[in-house]
Parts: C-alpha cells; structure tokens; sequence
C-alpha cells in the first residue's frame, strides 16, 4: 500500500479563525481563503452553498434562507460538521477539485497553545473524517517561529507573539518546546467588534463587520496619531436613529481609541508572559527581543506600543500572514522539527 502514498498530498493547515491556508509538500502554499462558509436550508436541511472567499463575498448580503458561518471561534472549532466539510473542500481543492479514490495525506493542523484536549480531539477528527491518512498537531507559537525564522532548536531564549484572528499566542521558545505559552482570547475579530461597538455607541450607526475588517486593515492604528486627528475616513453604514443609510466621517484618532481596549489586552499577555520566564531565558529575550507574526503584526503601530510597554526591542517577522502556514510546512518536511509535532 505504500506506493499510494506517492498520490496523496502530504500537507499542512494552519486553520486559522480568519483565514485557512494549506501548505502542499514540494510546492509550498497553495491556498489561501477566509475560513468561512454559506450554508443553504434546503427542505430542512443544511447543505454547503459556498466555502472561502465565494462565501466571504456573501457575508451580510444573504437571504433569509441563507446564512454565514465561521466555523472557527476563538481558534478552536465552534461548528466540527461545518469545520469538517470546510476542511474536505480545501482538501479537495489542493487536489484539483476532483474527489480521486486513493489519496489519503499526512496532515499537520496548527492548534493554538491553550486549547483543551477536547478542542483538540475534535480538530483531528474533523481532519481524519475530511480523508487523512495520519493527523500531528502543532502549536501556532512554534509553528509561527519556525516559520520566522527563529532559533528553536536551539539553547536560546526567544519570544514569538502570533496576533491571529481569533487569538493572540505569546510564547517564549527554547529547544524545540515552548518553556512558557498563553493564549489570549482577543485578535483580529475582538478589533473588528471594537471598531463596529465603537461606531455604533458614538455615532449611532450600524456597520457590519466586513466593513470593521476593512477599516482596520486600510486606517487601523494602535497608537493616537502624534497631531491627535489623523486621516479622516467616510463610511458607510445604517442610521440606528432613523432606519437608513446613512454616511459619516470618522478619525484615526476615533479607530485607535476604538483599539485600545484589545490592544491593551494584547500588551498584558505579553507582560505576563516576561513575568513567569525563567531568568536566563528572559537575558536571551532583552537580546533577541520579541518578534510579532500573524495578521496582527500589520496593524500600524503595534510593534512601538510593545517596545514601549516592555522596554524590549520588537520587530515584525517578514511574512506575518504567512509565518504560521510556513513553519507547519518546515515541520512536514524537515525532520529536525517532527519533534515538536504531537498526536492527539
């Protein structure tokens, strides 16, 4: 039976609360699509209408017999039968979109570092009944330094911050495991909903959350702009008061004060982190410093509130959006990181 290994796909998922991206052994990343899904009732029952950026597309534009989902809440599954048939349709697609007969891969899926054994059970089930041959877990952290480049296999103190969509992962890394990890609930989704509170408290206008999406992607900062203003930005959205739409005029300054309050949260995982490291690790940290990944690292800014908050030198890694999805791949085909690959 060996020989249908050479049909199979090897590959590995970071399944990220946002966005899913699959690296194929020999070909490097593949695919790169929001993890999202539209469901169809059709007689009573849920079918899959769209998975990815197709179903991204819908969000908020649906009919009543329509909806969409994020499988993925907080990094962890919130859906499995809908993370399942997402998981299936990505495998499907590296594979050319045809359902052949033999092909059953390695999968390495990411998990984030606090999530229960419960969470990870249903994460490698999802996999296993979406056609894996064998399915390892990693966790984001070392995953997302591997992917930077930084020395994990080595008696060297390091400390990685991966700012995801639904989690931020601060751990301090030293050969091959993780001597100190936290995971805190908040990332790109709690800004998104900041931003959407912070509109709808202050100007009485609904936006919906692609709209907060792209406001922080486009405008977002972390820090008040140095002439207390900014650029000033039109949006679009529905007047609470009077039922229509309605456009308004918003600050940088308005979308940093809307930022605080996770941003904050962020800083204080990163504190407690350098709080409970272990001496010699944290001389190796005041050296090295701390490297920030995922789509997080992006927001302007981010990296000057960290170094003002710990003193520390802090650099984004070159490819933030990409760290995770490339480190899972380096430790599918390297052999110097199966070690930090776990079963269950």
């Amino acid at each position: 039976m060996r020989w249908l290994k050479f049909m199979s796909h090897d590959m590995a998922i970071d399944l990220g609360t946002a966005n899913t991206l699959v690296y194929v052994r020999g070909r490097g990343i593949v695919l790169d699509e929001p993890s999202v899904v539209a469901i169809e009732m059709v007689n009573g029952v849920k079918k899959v209408r769209a998975v990815g950026d197709d179903a991204k597309m819908m969000m908020g534009k649906t009919p009543e017999h329509m909806e969409v989902i994020r499988p993925l809440r907080d990094g962890v599954i919130a859906d499995i039968d809908i993370a399942e048939d997402m998981i299936k349709y990505f495998i499907r697609k590296v594979h050319g979109g045809k359902k052949r007969p033999f092909t059953w891969p390695e999968i390495i899926i990411c998990v984030p570092s606090g999530s229960t054994k419960v969470e990870r059970r249903a994460i490698r089930d999802a996999a296993s009944n979406a056609g894996a041959s064998q399915v390892f877990l990693i966790e984001e952290p070392m995953a997302a330094a591997i992917g930077a480049d930084m020395p994990v296999t080595e008696p060297i103190g390091s400390m990685v911050v991966d700012i995801g969509g639904g989690t931020t992962e601060v751990a301090v890394l030293s050969l091959r495991g993780l001597a100190y990890t936290t995971s805190v609930r908040v990332g790109g989704d709690k800004m998104d909903e900041a931003i959407v509170s912070f509109v709808r408290r202050n100007h009485n206008l609904l936006i919906g959350e692609a709209t907060a999406e792209r406001i922080k992607q486009e405008h977002g900062v972390a820090r008040m702009p140095a002439d207390g203003v900014g650029q000033r930005i039109l949006i679009k959205g529905r007047d609470l008061v009077n039922g229509v739409p309605k456009e308004i005029e918003i600050t940088q300054a308005q979308i940093a004060e809307a930022l605080s309050e996770p941003i904050s949260a962020i800083v204080e995982g990163v504190r407690i982190a350098l709080e409970n490291t272990a001496p010699e690790l944290a001389a190796d940290i005041v050296d090295q410093g701390i490297v920030l990944t995922g789509g997080g690292a992006l927001l302007s800014g981010i990296d000057a509130v960290l170094r003002e908050a710990t003193g520390l030198p802090v650099t984004v890694a070159d490819n933030p959006l990409t760290c995770v999805a490339l480190g899972t791949g380096r430790a599918l085909e390297d052999p110097i990181f199966r070690g930090v690959l776990h079963t269950a």
